[in-house]
């Protein structure tokens, strides 16, 4: 499993992106960090600029809605071998998180990078920050509450681990003083976890 890992939508390497999913321009589409929101035209609007994004891209968008496969964790799996691409926007890293429980993606992703599955794993904001080993620390600029989902009311602190740091989005190296992720980092540096920046429009690409 490959990954292109953006602060924010596809960000500035576009062409690469097209060139590291090869062939397989089918796209899972996943925004389940925003199930916490009630604000639903608003919801869709978003869905449809990061869609249409990738689209625009080159890329044919299905989008994938965990809840659906809440326990079916085997039919999703299926299901997503069919794509070239996973594309996981941001949102709620903590609901988020629940969703990739209850559906068994966190497994899934796991399988698909030991296997060395040929996709990619790609997205900005929470789906980026959540691929890391832990959770920690985004209590501090997420809302911890939010809990979507009645069959899991616990907060789950564990990241998936596809990569042994954590990223830092939306941050700008030039002017830090600007940047709402300052907070964060402090708590990385102060519990000595590893991490990497990223301002919007860079991308982190692992092949």
């Amino acid at each position: 499993m490959k990954f292109y890992l953006s602060s924010l939508k596809i960000g500035d390497k576009p062409k690469d992106l097209l060139k590291l999913v090869g062939k397989n321009k089918n796209t899972a589409y996943i925004s389940n960090a925003l199930d916490y929101t009630t604000d639903l035209d608003r919801r869709r609007f978003m869905e449809n600029k990061d869609m249409g994004e990738l689209r625009n891209t080159g890329f044919e968008v299905e989008k994938i809605e965990l809840r659906q496969f809440f326990y079916k964790e085997k039919e999703l799996e299926e299901k997503l071998k069919n794509f070239g691409l996973i594309w996981v926007r941001g949102g709620n890293e903590f609901v988020l998180r629940q969703a990739m429980r209850l559906s068994g993606l966190e497994n899934i992703l796991k399988k698909f990078q030991k296997e060395k599955t040929n996709i990619v794993y790609g997205g900005y904001g929470a789906g980026i920050t959540i691929i890391g080993p832990t959770l920690k620390g985004i209590e501090l600029i997420e809302d911890i509450e939010q809990k979507p989902y009645p069959v899991l009311r616990y907060t789950i602190w564990e990241g998936i681990g596809l990569i042994d740091y954590q990223i830092v989005p939306h941050h700008d190296k030039e002017n830090p003083g600007v940047s709402g992720m300052n907070e964060l980092i402090e708590y990385y540096e102060e519990n000595e976890i590893k991490y990497k920046t990223l301002k919007d429009g860079e991308v982190i690409i692992i092949k």
